[in-house]
């Protein structure tokens, strides 16, 4: 489908011609974004191509696209369509005078045009601000001590004690970074003996990740009363 009114916000409007002015939101259906073919005006006073309008007749209980009011009889709209049919305007892409009822045609075959679509793509895209995953990564870690990279837990245990059980360095542990309640910028005075009392199992195990640290609290002293 070549959209004619998804990009205008990117692109200057070119001027159109012959009794139609420089605004061609009045001739695009809201539904498929290309000039009306066959218009037809609902109750609720929008207009959509035929072929769009029987689209949203589909579901049990019908509602108009634009203001999702339920949809009742509707009309014709014959005055735009004459309009469209004795309107010209400029082709985006290539700059040629095509009257409006040629307007798909003409869009559909135009290699020009479809460069203006791709780049009102690419700006679009450019222009969206990239989206962050709010779930920190808890499967694998990073060596605090030398950044060696992709340690899953035991890993990560396993690693340090082979490689740094005598570094003294106060460090942050990047499991306990990782979870809900954790500090990015605590340093464990013994990171190696950290590791040995509070990694030695999987938090997956016992820890729901949704639950506040007071309620963690809580529900761990229940399960130790009725351990003993």
């Amino acid at each position: 489908m070549a959209t004619l009114g998804g990009f205008s916000a990117a692109h200057h409007k070119k001027n159109v011609s012959d009794g139609t002015t420089g605004d061609m939101s009045e001739f695009v259906c809201p539904v498929c974004l290309e000039i009306f073919d066959s218009p037809v005006t609902t109750q609720c006073s929008h207009t959509f191509c035929h072929s769009c309008l029987q689209e949203c007749l589909r579901p049990q209980k019908p509602v108009c696209a634009v203001c999702r009011a339920g949809l009742g009889p509707w009309t014709k709209a014959a005055e735009l369509e004459l309009k469209i049919q004795s309107s010209v305007a400029a082709c985006k892409g290539c700059g040629t005078q095509v009257r409006l009822s040629q307007m798909r045609g003409h869009t559909a075959t135009c290699s020009k045009f479809q460069e203006y679509i791709e780049e009102g793509v690419r700006t679009t895209a450019q222009s969206q601000p990239a989206i962050m995953s709010p779930v920190p990564n808890r499967f694998t870690f990073t060596c605090p001590y030398c950044n060696c990279q992709n340690l899953d837990q035991d890993g990560l245990v396993e690693h340090c004690t082979s490689q740094h059980a005598r570094d003294a360095r106060q460090v942050v542990c990047p499991i306990c970074a990782s979870m809900p309640w954790g500090d990015p910028n605590y340093r464990s005075a013994d990171f190696f003996q950290h590791l040995k009392i509070r990694h030695t199992f999987s938090y997956d195990t016992f820890v729901d990740y949704s639950t506040d640290e007071h309620t963690m609290i809580q529900e761990a002293l229940q399960r130790s009363l009725l351990d003993n």
